[in-house]
């Protein structure tokens, strides 16, 4: 796999976010009194070690930039020296990183410093796959919100790490216009509906990435092409509606860019890509991405 260079972290999720998450995931392992019994009972407190995070499986790293956070969370006294970085296609048996110090502490921290990286990881590696299938053409793969509570700060970072792009962050960066917004909307007064959301919202925030209205089908997007809308969803549409579509974008408002979603999967994503869209939005990053095979190994 190509290497991707590694995203800003704090640019996804803020020093603080970062701490809270981690301090929360070791309480909840370690329980409210920080106990590791089994370490307590067979690990003297004054051994010192190193252990290695071990690549098990071929495919894409994300979250070694969380590990010196996430070891300084149990015990100050231990070094993590970083040797691949974020974004990088890593192979069985690559050292990704060396961990120094208190081998009690190391033990401690070791489940909820692999659990996120091999989950991150995971996201990573689809991520790739699908940026894969869209190579050599126009479109870019994006996230969704379709996110874990908690974790939606880090599993964009991975799906950046991956190569793919952040939709938004959440309802408070961006404008989108799903059905549900627009249920009580007449097909007559869609573009006047969309028109007016655009002038509002771009009054209202005017720092919004972007205004963006979702379509499922052809005279919808016909509609809204006009009202100065910046994206276009085109939901669950076949390829043949999408190229229809980009054309009608490109004689009528090249400047709109144009995103497909809905059940976007590996097997598919390749010919939505063809049909000349700008984006496509693929949840599956998130929700459905297995993690990758990561495991922590005593070397000394």
């Amino acid at each position: 796999m190509p290497h991707i260079d590694p995203p800003q972290l704090d640019t996804f999720i803020s020093p603080t976010r970062l701490a809270e998450l981690i301090r929360s995931a070791r309480e909840e392992d370690l329980g409210p009194d920080g106990l590791d019994v089994t370490s307590e009972l067979f690990v003297p407190t004054d051994l010192q070690g190193k252990a290695s995070v071990v690549v098990r499986q071929s495919g894409k790293l994300a979250g070694a930039a969380i590990l010196h956070q996430v070891t300084q969370a149990y015990n100050e006294n231990i070094r993590v020296d970083i040797k691949t970085q974020d974004g990088s296609g890593v192979a069985p048996g690559q050292v990704v990183a060396v961990l120094t110090g208190p081998m009690s502490s190391i033990l401690a921290a070791e489940r909820v410093a692999l659990n996120l990286m091999t989950h991150l990881s995971g996201v990573a590696t689809l991520t790739s796959h699908y940026v894969e299938q869209v190579a050599g053409t126009r479109a870019r793969v994006y996230d969704t919100r379709k996110t874990l509570p908690g974790l939606r700060g880090l599993q964009k970072y991975a799906v950046a790490c991956g190569g793919g792009a952040t939709h938004r962050m959440g309802l408070y960066d961006a404008v989108l216009l799903k059905d549900n917004h627009l249920a009580q909307v007449s097909s007559t007064g869609l573009a006047d509906a969309v028109a007016d959301a655009v002038k509002r919202s771009r009054a209202a925030h005017p720092q919004i990435k972007f205004v963006m209205v979702e379509v499922d089908t052809l005279e919808q997007l016909q509609a809204v092409l006009p009202t100065g809308i910046d994206l276009v969803l085109l939901d669950n549409m076949t390829t043949d509606q999408l190229k229809q579509a980009v054309n009608m974008r490109d004689a009528d408002a090249p400047s709109v860019e144009l995103e497909a979603s809905g059940g976007v999967t590996l097997e598919t994503i390749g010919e939505i890509a063809k049909t000349g869209v700008d984006r496509i939005s693929v949840g599956a990053l998130t929700h459905s991405a297995p993690a990758l095979d990561l495991g922590l190994d005593i070397t000394s």
